[in-house]
């Protein structure tokens, strides 16, 4: 049986799939998207699954400040992502490729920025050269049996603690995934 109400105001956010009366294409739109995301397990403003997210939220991030401190198992991914013969990526203040411009071949492209590892996650951010000077997120889940990448992407520059980087990737703020990582 379907109640009849009076309209809700616009200021009420108010969506009543049972009635008998037509949405307008926006509401409509807006419902479809929702059940989507509900049935799909994800939120609109990331790659990371409801469930991963509320994990994540909850999860404290031990300070890594070099790439040797990071678990060898994500290491080795991080090698794999970057399609690399060796892990190309320079320590924390280190020299590294910024721009296009080939300076030193010797130099990689990608520098540590800030990274994080708890018992089962570890959060990398970085920055690429290249062509274009970005910032870039990974999130991996990892064990000693194994590794794998849950998500990341294109992150904002300057932030300014794996805290930071953490609240950026839960927020939906990195964008992924990657053509060039």
């Amino acid at each position: 049986m379907i109640e009849h109400r009076a309209p809700a105001s616009k200021t009420q956010k108010v969506v009543n799939m049972g009635a008998s009366r037509p949405l307008r294409m926006g509401a409509l739109i807006v419902a479809a998207s929702a059940s989507l995301v509900v049935a799909q397990g994800t939120s609109p403003a990331g790659t990371l699954s409801n469930a991963l997210r509320a994990h994540l939220q909850n999860e404290k991030l031990a300070i890594v400040t070099s790439v040797r401190g990071l678990p060898l198992g994500v290491r080795d991914a991080m090698q794999e992502l970057f399609r690399s013969d060796t892990l190309d990526i320079a320590e924390p203040g280190a020299e590294f490729q910024v721009t296009d411009v080939i300076v030193n071949s010797k130099l990689p492209i990608r520098r540590l920025v800030r990274a994080g590892c708890s018992m089962d996650h570890c959060l990398v951010y970085y920055e690429r050269g290249g062509i274009a000077h970005t910032w870039q997120a990974a999130l991996f889940h990892w064990t000693p049996s194994e590794t794998r990448l849950e998500g990341g992407g294109a992150a904002p520059g300057g932030l300014a603690d794996i805290d930071a980087v953490k609240a950026a990737l839960l927020a939906g703020t990195i964008k992924g995934p990657l053509k060039f990582w």
